[in-house]
């Protein structure tokens, strides 16, 4: 320990050991002559990690680094503000109050991907620009070019993309809109596909343990979408797409607004697609032929001079697919052996209110409330199987923000109520239930750029289901030097898991569905219970003038109890409480650099050890590479005046062998091996932007054409006892390409 300490004052040493020139200044409240100084405002340079916090009158004072010209200003409750400082110097700023929620104006170019050195949590900020590089026709396809989130098919029929995180399905995640709890429960399956890509305005991914303030139920992190503003967005917006397989999309936003104060905007998303896709020849859709419809109405509203500001939003949605044999007729073939098909027809409306008020005399306390309903209704069947699940959700929280002694210490504190109530069928047995929970929740926040920022939060919950539980969560920052953060979490997840509406691929297999250990409170079974541990560290650089970074994260997840979904027998899939050990282990190591002028690299491995004891041993994860890799190159030319610029995407996922459940009880043509065969996956990209008004772009996914040959097991006889379309591990639809443009009014 001695020498640990030896060797930490030998590294800071050289920092202290001669004078340096100082910037030094004042900071204030307004510029009149009642001005106010504001004490624990953050001071640091841009891209860099020297920073510091004015004292109890406003002053500052701080090293000149040549290296870094520009000096970041930040206080809760204030715009910030971005100085460009070329030599030492004594300066008095005067910053702008403002009475937004959540909201720092930083004046400068953002990057596409953001990575902070100065939070405790280990957040990414994945905005607009980052989501126009692919497709991203909607959440579930706004990943494809970010390494942090794994992308994966569920099955061989619905071609639903899966989202993973640190080795744990969506299920595992807090998904949240505008920190609003949106897809769970019922709309757990297919809910990612009902968020329009044009709608984002940006997404924020919280790797492990998540806020105490947003609930209970993350495990793994936390994915929070932000939507286009009403205020910000533009007049007229309007996006097509279309795909050579017959899949065709429109999305159109008006925005207007109506007064100083309020503005208002109308979302509207239609896609289709009535072109069948056979491309393996196995009798079988390999892309669901559907509709859907998708409106939203948002209201904004903001009082900058006396605090206020609210967003109410209103949304219908309808979405049909149907999948199954290429000659299934729903209208002749429904519940025969004429062919085998399937239905799954989706109706959504949900509204959410969010109120915000910050105290103009106190711009560092603030209050805020939030309360959101939704009702979700889905009918469908597969095969001679139904599954029909409604689905009524209401959310409501109360959340208060202040200071102690000064805003380096911070606090939010609050109340939430949640109900649930769900009338779900399976086939002849009904699985209705109805939860509900009410808790309270205090988070305290320590917050010095120089050294060490942390996060540390406490909740506590009482679920008719569930019981009283405490959920405690923790994040801690430390900067051991320039351009280093070190991160550390731990925290515990809860949660209540919908054993079929989160596993719906499995109901079109032949195999008979069983449920164990009958006894817990939902479905006979005992609620998920884990403990989430992560370091991560993140290193900034400058190599050649291009500045870059390096970061590495290892998270475990270890669970308490977890619902095993147990395929290891290919005539059956059993659910069951844990009796033994599950844990997942996740390793990333990614780096950013841009390589030339407008040239942005990025690369990132990954390795998962997602093990759990079956009734049948220890295994691992089935249809989850252990490795993978990741690049991804963009390039943008100069914009002109007008906007005139041309950008070009590339990405490559490469994706290790997977094991596979067990088949060897079938018979022989209808048992697969242990393990699949390693692949690679391409997309790329290239956008014309003609003006600032108007763009075009073509693209094309799965450019090396990898196919898996057998999605569908048992494709010659779907009645049979060996039919399964859930072991799917590879693209099932071979090379596509696609075109669209985007207009818009500013």
């Amino acid at each position: 320990m001695n020498k640990f300490i030896v060797l930490i004052v030998l590294i800071l040493l050289p920092w202290f050991s001669y004078s340096q020139e100082m910037v030094e200044g004042v900071v204030l409240d307004s510029d009149g002559a009642n001005a106010l100084s504001l004490s624990g405002a953050n001071v640091y340079w841009q891209d860099s990690q020297t920073g510091v916090v004015t004292d109890y009158d406003g002053k500052f004072s701080i090293p000149f680094l040549k290296e870094f010209n520009k000096l970041i200003i930040s206080y809760v409750g204030y715009e910030s503000d971005t100085l460009t400082i070329n030599q030492p110097k004594t300066i008095r700023l005067s910053l702008k109050p403002t009475n937004e929620l959540d909201e720092v104006v930083v004046q400068q170019e953002r990057d596409a991907i953001q990575k902070t050195y100065f939070s405790p949590q280990n957040v990414i900020t994945v905005n607009s620009a980052e989501l126009l590089k692919a497709a991203c026709c909607n959440l579930a396809e706004s990943f494809e070019t970010n390494p942090a989130i794994d992308v994966n098919l569920s099955d061989g029929l619905t071609g639903t993309k899966q989202i993973q995180m640190l080795g744990l399905t969506s299920p595992y995640l807090l998904i949240t809109q505008e920190n609003i709890p949106m897809v769970r429960g019922a709309s757990q399956a297919y809910g990612l596909t009902f968020t329009p890509g044009t709608w984002i305005e940006s997404i924020q991914i919280t790797k492990g343990a998540g806020s105490v303030v947003n609930g209970y139920e993350s495990i793994s992190g936390q994915i929070n979408t932000e939507l286009v503003k009403p205020l910000t967005d533009n007049a007229v917006f309007v996006n097509g797409y279309a795909n050579e397989n017959g899949r065709y999309e429109m999305n159109t936003h008006f925005n207007r607004k109506l007064t100083d104060k309020l503005s208002a905007g109308l979302y509207i998303h239609g896609n289709m697609r009535a072109q069948k896709e056979d491309n393996n020849k196995d009798g079988f859709l390999d892309a669901p032929l559907g509709n859907q419809i998708n409106v939203m109405n948002r209201w904004q509203y903001q009082d900058a001079e006396k605090g206020w500001v609210s967003f109410l939003n209103v949304r219908f949605l309808n979405d049909e697919k149907q999948v199954g044999q290429i000659d299934f007729n729903p209208n002749t073939d429904r519940f025969t052996t004429n062919a085998w098909g399937s239905e799954i027809n989706t109706r959504r409306f949900d509204t959410s209110l969010k109120l915000g008020y910050v105290f103009p005399e106190l711009p560092f306390q603030s209050f805020g409330f939030q309360t959101a309903y939704s009702l979700h209704k889905q009918d469908s069947y597969f095969g001679f199987r139904t599954y029909d699940i409604n689905h009524e959700s209401i959310f409501t929280s109360l959340l208060f923000n202040s200071i102690i002694g000064d805003t380096r210490n911070k606090f939010k504190t609050g109340i939430s109520f949640a109900y649930d109530g769900y009338d779900e069928v399976v086939t002849a047995t009904d699985y209705s239930r109805e939860d509900s929970s009410v808790g309270a929740f205090i988070e305290y926040s320590y917050e010095n750029l120089e050294k060490v920022s942390l996060t540390a939060g406490l909740r506590v919950d009482n679920h008719n289901r569930l019981g009283t539980f405490v959920t405690p969560r923790f994040h801690i920052r430390y900067t051991p030097w320039e351009k280093g953060s070190l991160r550390g979490s731990f925290g515990r997840g809860k949660r209540a898991a919908n054993i079929f509406a989160e596993n719906q691929q499995l109901f079109a297999s032949a195999r008979e569905i069983k449920i164990l250990n009958i006894g817990g409170s939902v479905y006979g079974l005992e609620p998920e219970d884990a403990w989430n541990y992560g370091v991560s560290f993140l290193q900034g650089f400058n190599f050649l003038n291009k500045k870059g970074d390096v970061s590495i994260d290892y998270y475990v997840t270890d669970f308490k109890n977890q619902i095993v979904v147990d395929w290891e027998n290919p005539q059956e899939v059993s659910f069951y409480n844990l009796e033994g050990k599950s844990s997942a282990h996740s390793f990333q190591i990614e780096m950013n650099y841009e390589l030339l002028t407008r040239l942005n690299f990025r690369t990132a491995y990954k390795f998962y050890d997602v093990s759990t004891d079956y009734k049948s041993g220890n295994l691992q994860k089935p249809l989850q590479a252990q490795h993978r890799f990741f690049i991804n190159l963009g390039y943008e030319t100069e914009a002109k005046e007008n906007g005139s610029q041309w950008k070009f995407d590339y990405t490559l996922h490469s994706l290790g062998k997977m094991r596979l459940p067990d088949t060897s009880s079938n018979s022989a043509q209808y048992q697969l091996g242990a393990y699949s065969s390693p692949y690679n996956l391409m997309n790329a990209q290239i956008t014309k932007v003609f003006s600032n008004t108007f763009e075009m772009y073509v693209g094309g996914e799965n450019l090396t054409g990898e196919q898996q040959n057998n999605p569908v097991l048992g494709a010659d006889n779907p009645f049979g006892p060996n039919f399964d379309t859930t072991i799917v591990y590879a693209p099932i639809m071979g090379r596509m390409f696609y075109g669209g443009f985007r207009y818009k009014i500013l």
